[in-house]
């Protein structure tokens, strides 16, 4: 299971690589070198310095709040289509017990399934 990080941690373990980004070539060279000083993964590390720059506008990508809202409306898209699966299922479900065409179980007739006459198990 991953391990979780409190906000404070991340945010200083992203100030502490944007801090000393300069003296490295690339930000993945940074996190390789400054991620088992904080006991923190390099890549981890890498992706929370690339979030933090998409994030201050330094590089392009889906900020943050895009991604959560992304995320909420795959979920609300997912609910959806559940729901139109359970709505399209009791739909086929019902128009097939009311189709006068259905055929009969063994035991059943015309009659008596309109109450003409007493079920024939029943005699």
């Amino acid at each position: 299971m991953p391990k979780q990080y409190t906000p404070e941690v991340k945010g200083r373990a992203v100030t502490y690589v944007l801090d000393r980004l300069d003296r490295y070539k690339s930000v993945y060279g940074a996190c390789q070198d400054l991620a088992p000083k904080l006991n923190i993964g390099a890549e981890t590390l890498r992706r929370w310095v690339v979030q933090a720059q998409i994030d201050a506008g330094d590089r392009t990508g889906p900020t943050s709040e895009e991604l959560a809202e992304i995320k909420a409306l795959k979920a609300k898209v997912k609910d959806l289509e559940e729901t139109n699966e359970i709505l399209r299922q009791s739909a086929i479900f019902f128009a097939r017990e009311l189709d006068p065409r259905r055929p009969l179980h063994p035991h059943e007739t015309f009659q008596t399934l309109h109450g003409i006459c007493p079920d024939p198990i029943d005699r």
